[in-house]
């Protein structure tokens, strides 16, 4: 009996994990068309990408008289080539969409890698200006996104409220933009990422749980970019649902 229970859910199992990849693949074939009507030069750097890659390699094999054995590996690597551009693509033009929306840098924080602890709008204006606190191995990030004139100011008061809790740590400040001292939206994850690691998570752990006490300021905003000219009270009210 327990041996047939086994079975049904290894074979169930295998089921979940076809489906599952169905799906992935479904989702990359959807991805692709949407970048192939928007990304008129999209199919020439992935074809070119292959031809270019295969070619190098069909001539290094030429050299030592191996071209034959080796074009299946270029033909490889030049499809391999040709995924990493689709991704960098896709990921340029979702940024470039993303960039001057309400709320686009608390969604591209959501989606960093590594390990980071993000808390959106720790405080806000009713403008839709927003500074959100990152937690890592850096120390303390304050990212703001705003008007800069206000969320300048925005920022430096949570840092001096931030300050008066973590002590020694590190306090770094970030304001989203494109303006000299800013940072592009598509380069806040790799910003963040060279700043100096000054914490072992044994730290980090401590002090995120020394500062979960300071609470939001502010209206919060629904997570992910929002439409241009979206109005607070619309929101406000959207937050209240959640």
């Amino acid at each position: 009996m327990a041996g047939k229970q086994d079975k049904e859910a290894a074979k169930q199992a295998k089921r979940e994990k076809r489906a599952a990849g169905k799906a992935r693949r479904g989702q990359i074939f959807e991805a692709f068309k949407m970048q192939r009507r928007e990304d008129k030069a999209l199919i020439p750097w992935m074809l070119g990408s292959i031809l270019v890659v295969a070619g190098v390699v069909f001539g290094i094999g030429f050299i030592f008289n191996l071209q034959w054995v080796l074009l299946p590996l270029g033909i490889v690597l030049g499809i391999l080539a040709a995924v990493i551009i689709f991704g960098r693509r896709v990921q340029k033009t979702v940024y470039t969409k993303a960039e001057g929306q309400p709320g686009a840098a608390g969604w591209a924080l959501d989606n960093m890698r590594g390990r980071w602890r993000v808390t959106q709008t720790v405080a806000a204006t009713t403008q839709l200006d927003a500074v959100h606190r990152v937690l890592g191995a850096p120390g303390v990030v304050l990212v703001g996104e705003g008007a800069p004139h206000r969320v300048r100011n925005l920022v430096q008061q949570e840092k001096k409220r931030v300050a008066r809790l973590v002590g020694d740590t590190p306090i770094y400040d970030i304001i989203v933009g494109n303006d000299e001292g800013q940072v592009p939206l598509r380069r806040l994850g790799p910003h963040l990422m060279k700043l100096p690691r000054n914490l072992r998570p044994a730290q980090v752990d401590a002090l995120e749980a020394k500062l979960a006490a300071l609470g939001n300021r502010g209206a919060a905003m629904p997570k992910g970019p929002m439409p241009q000219g979206a109005k607070m009270r619309n929101v406000q009210r959207a937050a209240r649902r959640r």
